[in-house]
């Protein structure tokens, strides 16, 4: 999938620094990331164990001359609702700071939903936090709808 010079692709090892920073570059992705050179190796083990999985797909977007600029992460989990339904889960969508607002957001969510249509899911789901406005207003835009309250515990 492609669009103005941008292009979809498998994330590979080498992405996993520019997908880190992408992550961080917000209120909140800043006080639960850690980008160092070299970064932290929980970062690669992650990444080989999300690629070992075949159930989870990580997609970068990428420019004519190879700058990673997006990252969306689609995860298919089977399950026994909706009638033994496989559903799709979107997460870590990220653009670069300064390519936002140019569709590349909308090329990944829009491949994360036709892979999931591909992939035999019945719904997707994605999760954002209720201060990403700005996010909820594209996700919107996007056909999708508020259906859930999410809550988190976290293990430090």
């Amino acid at each position: 999938m492609s669009k103005d010079g941008i292009s979809l692709r498998p994330a590979r090892r080498a992405d996993v620094a520019a997908i880190v920073a992408m992550l961080a570059d917000d209120h909140l992705g800043r006080g639960r990331e850690r980008v160092e050179d070299p970064l932290p190796d929980s970062y690669y083990a992650a990444f080989d164990a999300m690629t070992a999985a075949p159930q989870i797909q990580m997609v970068v977007a990428e420019t004519a001359l190879g700058r990673v600029v997006g990252c969306l992460q689609l995860a298919v989990l089977p399950g026994l609702s909706s009638q033994g339904s496989s559903r799709g889960i979107i997460e870590d969508v990220r653009v670069a700071a300064d390519c936002r607002s140019r569709g590349i957001g909308e090329l990944m969510v829009q491949w994360a939903l036709a892979e999931a249509r591909q992939r035999g899911c019945r719904l997707v789901e994605l999760f954002t936090h209720n201060s990403r406005v700005d996010a909820q207003r594209f996700y919107a835009r996007l056909g999708f709808s508020p259906s859930h309250v999410g809550m988190t515990i976290r293990f430090e």
